[in-house]
């Protein structure tokens, strides 16, 4: 064997995690999946740590989370029902990123944008079906769309800090919806829990064929995918992601930034207004207090996990939307409160948040020895 061929066959046989130009070519990539998968075990072992102490065996809990998100056809179909409304409120969270901004307000934007399409259906309730329900999906998204416009407008024109306006706006918004819902647009017959009038079955949006899952997946999807084009395959998403890498410097090149913070925060809070339509479109059949089951809260974990980018949003999701399904099966078997699995959601912020620092600094995935 020759010299050259002995070389080509070493070459062949490195692996290439190996390789300091796979790594470097690579390793950014590679750190968006390791530190997250490895802030989320750390999560789960600290929550085992808690769960012994609470003198329960953390392999039961770990067996009893996975078989009640993803161990059968009825826990999966469960999982991806609740997956539905985290993909629409973290990219709630998802798209300002792009422009820098730290946006946390998707509950208020879901609220606004469940009023809005019951509002929506009321007013044409004689309608045809699919009229009735184009109406909720353009009141939803334009309701969501609004609220958090408003937050990005606070932003660019009166300096207002977007985190903080955004979450007082949820509260703004919890106020609206009880204000409505008891008073208003308060359905008589709703005697021991204040809701609206029913939207009419025949208005629901149903389940996806063959399923318990409904429409409301397949809207969260194709916005993700559509998000992920927008950023990263348009004109738009480019300049969006130049003001969000330096603001000054897309002002200097002419980029309108307040046009460009305005339209984003519009598009995000459409998708958590979405999340509301369809909530009530495929789930309540109306609004009511019930709505407020921290979706959008929920989002901005899952948004953080998967780094802001619209396609990842959706396996992480899915994977919360898991970890929330399994709750009841861990309060029935384990007979852990119900509100384990938002301690559990807590410490994963805790951890995704910590290991921020970690990004850049792992010297193996650099291609360094």
């Amino acid at each position: 064997m020759t010299t050259d061929a002995a070389d080509s066959v070493d070459a062949v046989g490195v692996a290439p995690a190996a390789d300091p130009g796979f790594l470097q070519r690579y390793g950014a990539s590679i750190e968006y999946i390791l530190i997250p998968g490895a802030a989320l075990v750390g999560a789960l072992a600290v929550f085992g740590g808690f769960v012994a102490i609470y003198g329960k065996n953390p392999l039961d809990l770990y067996f009893y989370m996975y078989y009640g998100a993803f161990g059968t056809w009825f826990s999966w179909q469960n999982t991806l029902t609740r997956a539905a409304p985290l993909i629409l409120t973290a990219l709630c969270t998802a798209l300002p990123a792009q422009l820098g901004m730290v946006i946390i307000g998707g509950e208020g934007a879901l609220l606004i944008g469940a009023l809005s399409a019951t509002a929506a259906a009321l007013a044409v309730q004689g309608a045809a079906p699919v009229i009735v329900q184009v109406a909720m999906v353009i009141g939803g998204v334009i309701g969501g769309g609004l609220w958090i416009m408003l937050a990005g407008g606070l932003r660019q024109y009166r300096g207002v800090n977007e985190t903080i306006s955004s979450l007082l706006l949820v509260y703004i918004a919890l106020a609206i919806l009880n204000h409505l819902v008891e008073g208003p647009m308060r359905d008589p017959a709703s005697l021991n829990k204040p809701s609206t009038r029913e939207i009419g079955a025949a208005n629901m949006i149903g389940s996806i064929p063959g399923t318990d899952v409904h429409w409301g997946l397949v809207f969260g999807l194709v916005a993700a995918v559509a998000a992920y084009i927008l950023i990263y395959h348009t004109t738009f998403g480019f300049a969006a992601r130049v003001a969000g890498g330096n603001i000054r410097a897309a002002k200097i090149v002419g980029l309108s930034v307040g046009r460009l913070i305005l339209t984003i925060c519009f598009l995000a809070g459409g998708c958590a207004g979405l999340a509301g339509m369809i909530e009530v479109a495929a789930v309540q059949g109306r609004t009511n207090a019930n709505l407020a089951a921290g979706y959008g809260f929920t989002g901005i974990l899952v948004a953080f996990l998967a780094r802001q980018n619209p396609l990842a949003i959706i396996p992480v999701a899915i994977l919360l939307g898991g970890i929330s399904a399994s709750g009841g099966l861990l309060q029935r078997r384990l007979g852990l409160p119900d509100a384990s699995v938002l301690v559990l959601q807590g410490i994963i912020f805790v951890f995704v948040l910590a290991s921020d620092a970690l990004y850049g600094r792992i010297g193996f995935l650099k291609g360094k020895s």
